[in-house]
């Protein structure tokens, strides 16, 4: 890969299986994590990947991948220096779902996408990851089946191809999604995966695909 080294900003089921998963595929990694307790019990662990701080992982990589909910994202930003994140590529990964799971908090004339891209202006964001369940992380996710799509959108053409090559060494099919903006229609998406995962009885394996016919 282009990129030398990756934080992956939250130790929840996204972030711990995204931070397994590029480990295993070779990459670079180091885990950010807010609470310092939880850092300093997973650091003294025998896991394959460095666990730091938040600062501490951001400074330490050239790509970050926010593995947050929307609201902690936003306020984990607003927590860093401003240059912290100056040139780098973000990688948002959240759906702005309510706390019930059944809804958005927004949408149709923003994104969580670009609330992020304004807490952290000088970053290069890029939506991925929002459409897909961590139980698919593990490299291969589909051996001997079709890989699974993941769409990807940003406004920045670099910052967007370093992201599908990370999406290619995990496994799956980069699907270029446009600008940011169109972060509007994908994490509606997102929440709908959600629906057919947790409550049409799915599960985990759910995952949408868009079909060129």
């Amino acid at each position: 890969m282009t990129t030398t080294k990756i934080a992956v900003i939250g130790a929840g089921n996204m972030g711990s299986g995204l931070a397994q998963a590029l480990s295993a595929a070779g990459v670079e990694v180091v885990l950010g994590i807010r609470d310092a307790g939880k850092a300093a019990a997973l650091a003294d662990g025998s896991g394959s990947v460095p666990v730091l701080d938040v600062a501490g992982a951001v400074a330490a990589a050239d790509m970050v991948v926010l593995a947050l909910p929307y609201s902690a994202s936003v306020q984990v930003l607003q927590g860093l220096p401003a240059a912290a994140l100056q040139g780098k590529v973000l990688v948002d990964i959240s759906n702005p779902v309510t706390a019930d799971f059944q809804g958005l908090q927004l949408g149709t004339t923003t994104s969580a996408a670009e609330a992020i891209q304004a807490a952290a202006p000088g970053a290069l964001v890029v939506k991925a990851f929002n459409t897909i369940f961590s139980q698919l992380l593990p490299t291969p996710p589909r051996q001997g089946k079709a890989p699974v799509q993941v769409f990807v959108a940003s406004d920045h053409v670099d910052a967007k191809g370093r992201v599908q090559e990370l999406v290619r060494v995990l496994g799956f099919e980069p699907v270029d999604a446009g600008a940011l903006r169109n972060s509007r229609f994908l994490e509606p998406v997102g929440g709908m995966n959600i629906q057919f995962g947790f409550f049409l009885g799915w599960g985990p394996a759910a995952a949408p695909a868009w079909v060129r016919l």
